[in-house]
């Protein structure tokens, strides 16, 4: 495959649960999925331009661009297609998938199955050193965009980019404001259990924002290298020193010359999925091409000072104080209102139209919205089956009010 520029094709992952069509429950039949659409055991499937794969989580299944896509026009209409096709699969089965980042009442410590057949030797080593029954490793769901590079040039300036942008990806896509049948208190629960869920080994995830690096050599030195050192005591078959071990909330996949954005909640739809992301990659675009700031201010921010602002989005999503100066300044945000709703609509000025989240909120506000903070397990319940509602009809979840 020839090797593509910076923005000259996207990779999209998206992950859903599957539960129990009538219960709204997690189901652990991700392998029987699999299985009978392709004919036979598999953990892979490829259907026209959409892939299916499992999960470390049975109950979880994965779709994404069969390689990467030249653009993400009618992209939703793909994946929402493929959604019909594995709910048709599902419904003999009493299941059915679910949108959104965690399962709202699941409990991992007496529900969690771990997909127990192809590369489960990965997953019996997570487990054994991490302990896989928490919601950080069982509950979570995410979409991905992976962004290409060319050289090492493009690279450093992509990387950089994405973790100049990384602090703010929260406020428009937090979909998980709820944990054990009840509100979390934060709109990225899911993102606040994953930046812990490895904090045996330190070095794997770091504060989430990954530090600059001014080359790919210097990307091997220090990210790679110390999260392989540090993880080998442990991993007494090698099985896990790769380059995917790496947790940050965006990773370099060398494997096929992109990096990997990682902090995006999974959405209500494919249509709400694809709107977050072109948001997201209209926003690297710019800081790539320095029409905020230049590369310099940008390399200059440092890690904790964009870690700071994003554990802040994780808790507070839109209504997060962006308060940092030298923050502000390389998003050219110094004359604007303070709160990252306010950021996100002065960023995505000249963009078309904005996504969902910059209406009536992020998911995460929409469904405490519609759910409360002490709500019952039948009004959850109740919640989660709109939320299904627009998935089927691949839509914005907009709540019935009162």
């Amino acid at each position: 495959m020839a090797t593509l520029a910076a923005f000259e094709g996207y990779g999209i992952e998206i992950e859903y649960a599957i539960v129990d069509r009538d219960s709204l429950d997690v189901l652990s039949i991700a392998d029987r999925l699999l299985e009978t659409a392709a004919g036979e055991p598999t953990n892979t499937l490829e259907h026209g331009a959409i892939g299916w794969s499992n999960e470390l989580s049975l109950h979880v299944i994965e779709l994404k661009t069969n390689g990467p896509a030249a653009t993400l026009d009618g992209l939703d209409a793909l994946f929402a297609a493929e959604l019909a096709r594995i709910d048709r699969i599902l419904a003999p089965l009493g299941g059915r998938v679910m949108p959104g980042a965690m399962h709202p009442w699941m409990d991992p410590h007496t529900e969690q199955r771990l997909w127990p057949h192809e590369q489960n030797e990965i997953y019996r080593a997570y487990d054994r050193i991490f302990g896989c029954r928490g919601h950080g490793w069982a509950n979570l769901q995410s979409m991905h965009i992976n962004l290409p590079f060319a050289n090492d040039d493009e690279f450093v300036r992509l990387h950089t980019a994405i973790r100049t942008a990384l602090p703010l990806l929260p406020a428009l896509a937090a979909s998980s404001p709820y944990v054990d049948g009840r509100a979390s208190g934060m709109m990225d629960t899911r993102l606040e259990f994953y930046r812990r869920n490895q904090a045996r080994v330190p070095e794997i995830a770091g504060r989430v924002i990954p530090d600059f690096v001014g080359s790919i050599d210097e990307y091997h030195e220090c990210i790679l290298a110390p999260m392989y050192r540090a993880i080998a005591p442990l991993d007494g078959d090698g099985v896990l020193g790769e380059e995917w071990l790496n947790s940050r909330g965006a990773i370099a996949r060398f494997d096929r010359d992109a990096i990997e954005i990682r902090v995006l909640d999974a959405q209500e739809s494919p249509l709400a999925d694809l709107a977050v992301a072109r948001a997201v990659i209209a926003l690297v675009r710019d800081l790539y091409e320095e029409r905020h700031a230049s590369f310099a201010r940008q390399a200059a921010l440092s890690t904790d000072v964009l870690a700071d602002c994003f554990e802040a989005c994780i808790r507070d999503a839109e209504r997060t104080v962006v308060a940092a100066a030298d923050y502000r300044r390389a998003l050219d945000l110094e004359s604007r209102p303070g709160d990252a709703a306010s950021a996100w609509r002065s960023l995505l000025e000249g963009h078309g139209e904005l996504p969902p989240a910059l209406h009536g909120g992020p998911l995460a506000r929409r469904l405490r919205e519609a759910g409360g903070t002490n709500p019952t397990r039948a009004g959850l319940g109740a919640v989660y089956r709109e939320l299904c509602a627009a998935l089927d009809a691949n839509a914005v979840f907009a709540p019935r009010r009162g």
